[in-house]
């Protein structure tokens, strides 16, 4: 003889049926409440339920049987994946070219102080967090020789002024012999209107991303003679290096005639170049008077 259990578990925990089946005769019988009814139904309260309930294990129930028949062999073989929502796509923000920001802040500069304002307010160039001051110019703007230095050392970033310190003394003794002076007329600026911290060597990327703001500075301030003071300065004007093999010969960049020339810091650890700074001293004498 195979008995098995039925249960019927209404809302709120109530039970509506507990009945035994004899599998084999197929009698059932229902235990109410108060005993055991034939073909009755009860609504039992929480108490009484769970006492039955665990009676009903106490006799070895292991199986329960529900009203509806199921079919295991129409089951799904494999239990369907849950359906997992995938995270909303991360909509990366569009890089930005800092040269091409350049170029705009550049272009859309008026004049010389509108100039200073943009790259005041120009943000992309990591040098700018570590320098003191923005070295932008010194001397007279419309000037007909204008110096462009490579980048600005310590004492340039403390004075806000290129061409500083040291190497200034020696610069306007160069600029007097062939009667030129900053105050009056000589205008000077530098590549990189920032100091690399520790005077680190001048990265190409920082070249490139000045060159717009050099070549409207030299737009707008107008010489007729460019004076390039360095590799750096050869490297953004003429896209070429080596001050060394550059210096002395006259070059058309930008259109203006440009001169590049040993800067004066470097002929002050290396003495044996300043005569060829003086030759290139009267090579640009030579320009000037031949076109004054």
């Amino acid at each position: 003889m195979l008995w098995s259990w039925k249960t019927t578990v209404l809302s709120g925990g109530m039970v509506r049926e507990l009945g035994i089946f004899n599998k084999v005769k197929g009698g059932c019988f229902v235990l109410a409440a108060g005993g055991v009814a034939w073909g009755m139904e009860s609504a039992l309260d929480y108490h009484s339920a769970r006492a039955l309930l665990q009676w009903q294990v106490e006799l070895g129930v292991t199986e329960s049987i529900g009203d509806v028949p199921v079919d295991r062999y129409a089951l799904q073989t494999t239990m369907p994946k849950a359906k997992v929502d995938q995270a909303p796509a991360v909509i990366k923000p569009k890089e930005v070219d800092p040269v091409e920001q350049a170029q705009k802040a550049a272009r859309a500069a008026t004049g010389l102080p509108s100039l200073r304002a943009a790259l005041e307010g120009f943000d992309h160039c990591a040098l700018k967090k570590g320098a003191r001051n923005l070295v932008f110019c010194d001397g007279q703007a419309g000037a007909r020789v204008m110096i462009i230095g490579d980048a600005p050392g310590r004492e340039e970033d403390r004075a806000g002024k290129p061409f500083a310190g040291q190497a200034v003394g020696l610069l306007d003794k160069m600029l007097a012999a062939i009667d030129l002076d900053r105050n009056t007329n000589v205008y000077l600026t530098s590549v990189l209107p920032w100091r690399p911290p520790q005077n680190q060597e001048i990265q190409a990327a920082d070249i490139a991303m000045m060159v717009p703001f050099l070549q409207r500075h030299v737009e707008l301030a107008e010489p007729e003679f460019l004076v390039l003071m360095g590799n750096a300065a050869c490297q953004a004007v003429l896209g070429k290096r080596g001050i060394s093999r550059l210096r002395g010969e006259w070059q058309q960049a930008w259109g203006k005639a440009v001169l590049p020339m040993m800067p004066p810091d470097r002929l002050l650890s290396q003495s044996q170049g300043k005569r060829a700074a003086w030759a290139d001293l009267l090579s640009l004498k030579a320009r000037l008077g031949a076109v004054s």
